[in-house]
């Protein structure tokens, strides 16, 4: 199964053409290979997406292409959720 399409199926991206974006944007790691929104995904693979300051892992468990509200969790297992450290930019001061 495609990589937008699991990703909208489970729910863990709403909508697939954003799913597809962020794919786009080198932001989900399959089994910590960048990813694309056509890569093919399998039970078992584990998956790393950023959402701005966040990275959700999760292992697939099962594929399905259609599923109803109720059992979309089933689909993966999240493993972890880590809050990156926001990044302050360095102020140069060149006055003296």
């Amino acid at each position: 199964m495609r990589l937008d399409k699991f990703l909208k199926v489970s729910r863990l991206i709403k909508r697939r053409t954003l799913a597809k974006e962020v794919a786009d944007q080198g932001r989900i790691t399959i089994n910590d290979k960048i990813a694309k929104a056509s890569s093919a995904v399998k039970a078992g693979d584990e998956l790393a997406i950023r959402f701005g300051q966040k990275i959700v892992t999760a292992r697939v468990e099962e594929l399905r292409d259609t599923v109803k509200k109720e059992d979309a969790a089933k689909m993966f297992t999240i493993l972890k959720e880590e809050r990156l450290e926001k990044i302050e930019p360095e102020f140069i001061d060149d006055e003296d």
